[in-house]
């Protein structure tokens, strides 16, 4: 089969692999009819995340046809075209009976850190993703999920992430009825946080990136005000005067360790990697929410430690929310939100690419080219 091989930082390829195979009776094979790049990828293709191998197949983000079950896979069958969350979930942890399922203790050998995601470096288990024609998908019977008849493939591929990410970072801000809610980072997950944080009685939405065309993006698919932070003596300040001199209600760090707007967190985030990556947006959101209010993190920072204003925490009262999205748990709400028309994350789809063609697809992302606000790659097989 076709699938992406990772070979250093900024080096990815499509090489041929052999097709896996059911290895444990609870597996599934699944065969990939759409899947995408995140931004969490760019973190592993700008090698910033320990244990990244060469030769591994990223992407946690896809759904396609089941192709095998193991023996004890009872809630899929052959044909059946399914949604796959990114969280590798046993269902059967102390964890995952709490509806944790990003936090599953079974699927990865380093579950202190996190639980278990696909194509996502060995910190996180190990498993090959599914950036090819194929993946091995285990404890089947637990996360796919079948894809409505009546629901597009395109928004179905945004549900393995994008949109519970993005939903769950809403929710976890405890967002309360005209509520004004900054969001850092205008990339899919910070655009789709901003939708979302309407559906919990948001009055206020404020995007702040310095990509000029995702802030013209947010705008429009949000809606949110928008505002580049480049044209800023001071994010915080600037955020603070528009908001009574008190603070947000909620600011949700989208962003995560590849963050632009600090010379300092950049130097030592990103280049010499004495921090889990450059944790600007962290600061901005501790600085820029009120007193009491609530700091709600979704960006991907590595397992290492960072900088951060802790003390401005305990002083302002802050909560701070923070997680990998349990996607299972919030598909059902999140199905029902597409097909009444509330939620359109197709949308966010800017290029589809042949799987083919993946590292042109990752440079297009990575360096923020041609308008790109989400790429999904096609393997051929789905390309009709």
């Amino acid at each position: 089969m076709l699938a992406m091989n990772y070979r250093g930082p900024y080096r990815v390829r499509v090489d041929r692999k052999p097709v896996p195979v059911c290895e444990h009776v609870q597996d599934a094979v699944v065969r990939v009819t759409r899947t995408c790049i995140c931004g969490s990828d760019l973190h592993l293709y700008h090698g910033l995340v320990p244990d990244t191998r060469v030769g591994m197949t990223f992407g946690h983000e896809f759904i396609g046809v089941v192709e095998e079950v193991g023996s004890q896979v009872g809630n899929l069958s052959v044909g059946d075209h399914v949604i796959v969350p990114f969280n590798i979930a046993c269902g059967q942890c102390h964890f995952c009976r709490q509806g944790l399922f990003g936090n599953c203790h079974e699927a990865n050998p380093q579950a202190s850190a996190l639980g278990g995601i696909f194509g996502y470096s060995h910190t996180a288990g190990g498993y090959d993703g599914g950036q090819a024609e194929y993946v091995r998908v285990p404890y089947a019977d637990i996360g796919p999920c079948k894809i409505p008849s009546t629901m597009d493939l395109d928004d179905a591929v945004l549900l393995t992430d994008v949109v519970p990410t993005g939903y769950q970072a809403a929710e976890m801000a405890g967002i309360q009825p005209g509520d004004a809610v900054v969001v850092f980072g205008a990339g899919p997950v910070g655009i789709m946080a901003a939708r979302c944080a309407w559906l919990f009685g948001a009055g206020r939405v404020i995007v702040i990136d310095h990509i000029d065309y995702r802030l013209d993006f947010a705008r429009t698919y949000c809606p949110a005000e928008v505002y580049n932070f480049r044209s800023m003596d001071d994010p915080v300040v600037f955020l603070k005067k528009t908001t009574d001199s008190l603070g947000a209600d909620v600011c949700i760090d989208a962003v995560g360790g590849d963050a632009a707007g600090s010379a300092l967190h950049t130097l030592l985030g990103t280049k010499l990697k004495l921090e889990a990556g450059a944790a600007t947006a962290l600061h901005w959101a501790i600085n820029s929410v009120k007193k009491g209010g609530v700091v709600s993190i979704v960006g991907v920072y590595g397992p290492t430690g960072n900088l951060i204003p802790i003390g401005n925490v305990v002083n302002k009262g802050i909560t701070i929310r923070a997680n990998q999205a349990s996607v299972k748990r919030l598909l059902p709400r999140l199905i029902e939100h597409i097909e009444a028309g509330r939620l359109n994350p197709k949308a966010l789809i800017t290029h589809k690419v042949p799987l083919e063609e993946i590292a042109d697809a990752y440079h297009i992302f990575s360096a923020k080219l041609d308008g790109c606000i989400k790429p999904v790659l096609v393997p051929p097989s789905a390309r009709g």
